[in-house]
């Protein structure tokens, strides 16, 4: 090919609103094929129907398994399967989540980067976390163009910034520029095609499904002192992550910073759990020292007594940890005027 002719384009929270205005801006003759993974619930509904609406003059097609890519076509990645990119084709995996979605922005970054090379445009759009930034550097290695949506107009803008501090962005923009700027840059020449780093087409295996083991993670990266949040294996630093990566023996993916909130919520349960089991047990030694002096026994019960109000003690503690470990309110965001749209983290489907 002699343009750009891949585009791929991830986001999360806050992303509807930038990728209806880009959609909205690409020409009818776009000499490229438009790929999308937004970070949704399993059964997400209205996602289709907006990007559709959004950009009326193209044909958009939910991703299928070994559907043929056509220039000038929107493909828009399925829930529960990572969008997969191989020459000429789309294919669809089963394989773990990263940062707890499937689809994921990264899979199909990467395996874009690993087909495609220069002739890739990457885009990343509002969200939360760092979700997407590794993919963004894959495409980045094998010589494509990233672009980025300006983090001051990003509702969530947490993978814009993640996205800049990890790596030298082509492109920093607002969304009302994205679509004009990709409309010129695809009818540009791509680079020439640097060798593909092996550790990105084994990455994209593991995304397609692909069998995964000790010895296939010993080749991405060390074991840490970390469990999964969600299997509990042991995760291993992935080498030379931007940002820090970490991945488990079945494969499930996360950055440090999916993973540190994943353990904020663990902590939390186990902080209240304890408080229970605590307050529980204060309540049941009382009421033994109320037996122990009904029965003459005063000894037993002064004994009983003071170990109540020493769990009552330790249950102070622990409550004040838990008030103090609780989020303090935020600014709510604009609300949405498509709410069935908009993606969202708190969902998914069945896990692997």
């Amino acid at each position: 090919m002699n343009n750009r002719d891949v585009i791929v384009i991830g986001g999360s929270s806050g992303a509807t609103a930038p990728l209806k205005t880009i959609l909205g801006t690409l020409p009818r003759d776009l000499p490229a094929a438009v790929f999308i993974v937004l970070h949704i619930p399993a059964r997400s509904l209205g996602l289709l129907a907006t990007v559709t609406a959004a950009a009326a003059h193209l044909p958009v097609l939910p991703a299928a398994d070994g559907m043929a890519i056509q220039a000038g076509t929107i493909y828009l990645g399925v829930p529960d399967h990572h969008l997969i990119l191989e020459e000429g084709r789309i294919r669809l995996g089963r394989g773990p989540r990263e940062n707890m979605a499937r689809p994921s922005i990264d899979p199909l970054f990467r395996s874009a980067a690993a087909s495609y090379g220069p002739r890739v445009i990457g885009v990343l759009l509002s969200g939360l976390l760092n979700d997407g930034v590794s993919g963004l550097g894959a495409i980045k290695s094998c010589g494509g163009l990233t672009l980025v949506q300006d983090p001051a107009e990003a509702i969530a803008d947490e993978m814009p910034r993640s996205a800049l501090s990890a790596m030298e962005v082509d492109l920093t923009l607002s969304a009302a520029r994205i679509g004009d700027v990709l409309s010129e840059l695809v009818r540009d020449a791509p680079g020439p095609r640097p060798p593909v780093p092996p550790e990105i087409r084994l990455e994209v295996d593991i995304a397609a499904g692909e069998r995964i083991d000790g010895d296939v993670v010993r080749r991405l990266g060390d074991p840490s002192a970390l469990s999964c949040p969600h299997c509990g294996g042991v995760l291993s630093e992935v080498r030379d992550g931007k940002p820090l990566r970490f991945r488990c023996q079945v494969g499930h993916a996360y950055t440090a910073e999916a993973v540190a909130k994943q353990q904020e919520g663990a902590i939390d349960e186990a902080l209240r759990v304890a408080l229970r089991i605590i307050e529980e047990r204060a309540e049941l030694v009382r009421r033994m020292a109320e037996d122990g002096r009904k029965a003459g026994r005063s000894a037993v019960s002064e004994m009983y007594e003071e170990r109540a109000a020493e769990y009552r003690r330790y249950g102070e503690v622990i409550r004040r940890a838990v008030l103090h470990a609780l989020p303090s309110p935020e600014p709510s965001p604009e609300p949405s005027s498509e709410p069935s749209s908009e993606p969202s983290r708190s969902e998914g489907g069945q896990e692997v």
